[in-house]
């Protein structure tokens, strides 16, 4: 069995993994509060991984691109309860509790460990979800409003985040596509977090670099994975996911027609 989500609430719900590993580019929409049950988490963001466990939580700024390995352990499948802060959500709970707002630049996600006023917060989610019925509005809104309080008791400077509706502004290529390009993202959700339409992306794209977005993202990972190859001297089926390929084999077809040998033969 692969990857379940059980929602008692649109807002809730409860994540469970059975497979070897699961591994994606994740890009959320709203912030995320995860509290990990059980399995572990490997995070990668930029040139920086972390490592996370059973107890441990987290907060996930919107519209920021990480990698998200997941891994069952113990025996126990990778399972975590999941608390989306909606803007909605937010700016009901704000417009009850004014605040100055500084902008942050580009947020890093929070991890909290396994702070007890959060962990109690969301374990007591758990027995709701052996509910056959969806969890009524008013309660799933308590249960949000005692976790966006928390975070503010623990966080003095969580407000920049949570209370910051504003959408990515446009900002220069080059920086941005050189740190991300290994993120197998589609080429639209690239142009929303650089500011842009997919039209004036692909345009301002073309002028930047000299090419479509989609042969530069090929070549960048691609070249990426030969170095990793050769000089770090990993497996093949080590390296393509973390390039930026889904499929082994497509990788493999990539790499000889870019290189003009396969993955491993180099690894050879």
């Amino acid at each position: 069995m692969g990857y379940q989500a059980q929602y008692i609430h649109p807002d809730l719900k409860l994540s469970r993994f059975d497979d070897k590993f699961y591994k994606a580019d994740v890009l959320f929409e709203h912030h995320l509060l995860v509290w990990f049950i059980s399995g572990e988490t490997k995070i990668v963001q930029g040139d920086t991984t972390y490592l996370f466990g059973a107890g441990d939580t987290l907060l996930f700024p919107r519209n920021q691109l990480v990698t998200v390995i997941n891994y069952p352990k113990d025996g126990l499948p990778h399972q975590s309860a999941v608390m989306h802060l909606t803007p909605k959500r937010l700016t009901d709970f704000y417009s009850r509790n004014k605040v100055d707002v500084k902008r942050i630049q580009t947020p890093k996600f929070q991890s909290f460990n396994q702070h007890p006023l959060l962990q109690s917060c969301l374990a007591s989610l758990v027995p709701y979800f052996d509910l056959n019925e969806t969890l009524p509005d008013v309660i799933a809104a308590l249960k949000i409003d005692e976790a966006i309080t928390i975070l503010r008791t623990i966080d003095a400077d969580i407000d920049h985040i949570l209370a910051n509706f504003d959408e990515p502004g446009k900002i220069g290529l080059t920086d941005f596509m050189e740190q991300h390009y290994m993120f197998n993202m589609s080429i639209d959700k690239f142009g929303y977090l650089t500011g842009r339409s997919l039209t004036t992306f692909k345009r301002d794209f073309k002028r930047t670099f000299q090419t479509t977005p989609q042969k530069w993202l090929t070549n960048k990972r691609l070249e990426l994975a030969h170095y990793q190859i050769r000089e770090k001297r990993r497996r093949p089926s080590d390296v393509y996911l973390e390039v930026g390929f889904e499929n082994l084999s497509h990788f493999g077809h990539a790499f000889k027609k870019r290189f003009g040998y396969s993955p491993t033969e180099l690894a050879d």
